[in-house]
């Protein structure tokens, strides 16, 4: 959730830090500061509120001339939003400064360790006392933060990334890092840290990752890197394939309605390439043939939107290959004793790699003996990491804290991997594998259907703005479309919106339909399952007739709906498995809309944060 910027190179300091951390906003966050090292010590300014209040008060007392230097944007977690609780945090001595994401569970005792020697903490944080436990023990490491990082990180229990720099060592910059995200970058003459690579795209493509319980050192010309132990440590260095424009909103008003927009070409983007030797193939394989044709059972783990992702995978994947499949919410997973094996996959869905509830989770799995695969859009990061096979979305950046592209290049991958293991285990011959791939190559195209008759659903927004609730229904994989819609609504307009499975109504949901009320249902292709179709528009006629506003979805051509809708909203034809890529769109252009009309910021939702890295 927190951004974390380091900088040391010939540059002014500060300027790099704040750039960064304006790249880095989309994660979500309550509060911001900045710490330079210059020649009379350390120089900091912190505030509450947005990035916007820091740079105000750095345009007012400008911070002196350096080269070096942090900056971070919290999402609170121990104590408030206040000044006194964001990064950095300073020693009590003023001569080490502290940025850190994540949570350092054991702070507790370490607080009570450090107040017992008469040090004044100033915080409610947890941050506060790696700044404060560095400076006791830096005189017995001659001064080497690097070994002090060490050190200190050894003590710690908990998920964390830490930077910090030190007044007598103003070229210098160490970070540790611990089930929390972290990337170098490598210029020439200079170098950077960040939470993501954004925050450094404008000057450098070159990456290294970060590998777990690692500590980095930078310097205008070096990079080291070890072990907690002081052991050195392999790295792997990766290109950036995408610049900073593509993190820029481009023209429009917002990333959302930019990242709406760029959904064609990222389904596009993800499809390329998968086809060798006319043979699928995923990006990262460490798993033989035959361990996958050994798998038994499916568990997809997931969080959000990627868990609506993996509800979609099942419906696929189970008709493709004919393996049970389970889709289970990461944060829950581990704390049911599930029950999985060797013969178990467990595909882990991620937009960012760097969920905890899904890092844990899947290591619980692989502790269990499973295979783990990840759907992932970010390389070099945890979760493709510390997985056995790897299917990369290629969506590029997504800023908008509410997820959209990277949503829909998620069912595609999954698409994927269900088309994978069918060829694998010979579920599926070659010829019907090319058939349904050809289909998901038209999709961009219908895609872009879709994102030129938008203007209907906007105006449908603008007259539901007042609504005080939303309801969504779907059948089949239009259910998961349902709760995807649901969740985008909650997300940007605040408002209560509940999805349900459409043959659910009679069993309790349908005791909430009013006059008025919005119901929006995602009506399945007629030419598809015909039983389904015949069921919902049933469900349209219930609903209509309890006096609910009926806003209905539906494929062209499909005049069976009609007597039934208040609204439609056309989405051309497609296979009923292929439908969520096409019938998702409106209901994000739906809450993107209501959010706007209510004057909400719709980029960055309060209280959310693009990834969540704690549990």
């Amino acid at each position: 959730m927190c951004g974390i910027v380091g900088y040391v190179g010939p540059r002014q300091a500060v300027d790099v830090v704040v750039s960064g951390l304006k790249r880095l906003e989309y994660r979500g966050y309550d509060s911001a500061g900045v710490a330079i090292v210059t020649a009379d010590g350390l120089d900091t300014r912190k505030k509450a509120g947005k990035l916007a209040n820091l740079q105000t008060i750095i345009a007012g007392d400008p911070m002196s001339l350096s080269s070096t230097g942090i900056g971070h944007t919290r999402w609170a977690t121990h104590g408030g939003p206040t000044d006194a609780n964001a990064h950095p945090h300073v020693s009590d001595d003023g001569t080490v400064a502290v940025i850190h994401n994540g949570i350092i569970e054991n702070f507790a005792e370490l607080r009570e360790e450090l107040t017992n020697l008469g040090i004044q903490l100033n915080s409610e944080t947890d941050t506060e006392v790696v700044a404060h436990l560095l400076q006791i023990v830096l005189p017995s490491v001659d001064g080497d933060l690097s070994e002090a990082m060490r050190r200190v990180c050894r003590r710690l229990s908990g998920a964390f990334t830490l930077v910090a720099v030190v007044a007598e060592h103003p070229d210098v910059v160490v970070a540790a890092r611990r089930n929390s995200p972290l990337v170098v970058g490598r210029g020439e003459g200079e170098n950077f840290l960040a939470s993501d690579v954004s925050a450094f795209i404008e000057y450098t493509r070159n990456a290294i990752e970060l590998g777990q319980d690692q500590v980095v050192c930078i310097t205008p010309s070096d990079i080291t890197i070890t072990d907690f132990d002081g052991n050195p440590a392999a790295t792997v260095e990766f290109e950036v394939t995408w610049d900073a424009a593509a993190a820029e909103r481009g023209g429009y008003e917002l990333f959302m309605l930019k990242e709406i927009a760029e959904q064609p070409k990222a389904v596009a983007d993800t499809l390329l390439g998968r086809m060798k030797d006319n043979r699928l193939n995923l990006d990262e394989l460490r798993i033989s043939e035959q361990e996958l044709r050994n798998i038994k059972k499916i568990v997809v783990i997931a969080c959000g939107t990627a868990y609506h992702a993996g509800m979609i995978a099942k419906y696929a994947i189970e008709h493709w290959t004919r393996i049970p499949c389970e889709v289970e919410l990461a944060s829950e997973f581990r704390y049911r004793d599930p029950i999985v094996s060797s013969e178990t996959l467990v595909i882990a869905i991620s937009q960012s790699g760097e969920t905890m509830d899904t890092i844990m989770a899947l290591r619980h799995a692989k502790d269990q003996g499973a295979k783990v695969l990840a759907i992932c859009n970010t390389r070099g990061a945890t979760i493709p990491r510390d997985s056995d096979a790897v299917l990369y979305t290629n969506a590029g950046p997504e800023i908008a804290v509410a997820s959209t592209k990277a949503f829909l290049t998620q069912v595609v991958a999954a698409y994927l991997v269900g088309l994978y293991l069918a060829q694998v285990h010979g579920t599926k011959y070659a010829d019907e594998i090319s058939d349904v791939l050809a289909q998901l190559a038209d999709m961009p195209r219908r895609i872009d259907l879709v994102l030129d008759t938008t203007e209907h659903v906007r105006k449908i927004a603008h007259e539901l703005r007042d609504a005080k609730s939303v309801l969504f229904i779907g059948r089949h994989v239009g259910y998961p479309v349902a709760l995807e819609g649901a969740l985008k609504l909650k997300e940007l307009a605040y408002m209560h919106a509940e999805g349900f499975a459409a043959g659910e109504l009679k069993h309790g949901p349908i005791a909430l339909l009013e006059e008025g009320m919005p119901v929006i249902v995602v009506v399945p292709p007629k030419t598809g399952r015909d039983v389904l179709h015949e069921k919902i528009v049933s469900n349209i006629q219930e609903v209509r007739a309890r006096g609910a506003r009926t806003i209905v979805i539906a494929e062209e051509g499909d005049e069976s709906v009609v007597p039934y809708a208040n609204d439609i909203i056309r989405i051309p034809e497609s296979p009923t498995l292929l439908q969520p890529l096409l019938a998702t769109i409106p209901l994000q252009i739906l809450a993107c809309a209501m959010a706007t009309a209510k004057g909400y910021d719709v980029d960055m939702p309060r209280n959310l944060a693009k990834s969540v890295t704690v549990e």
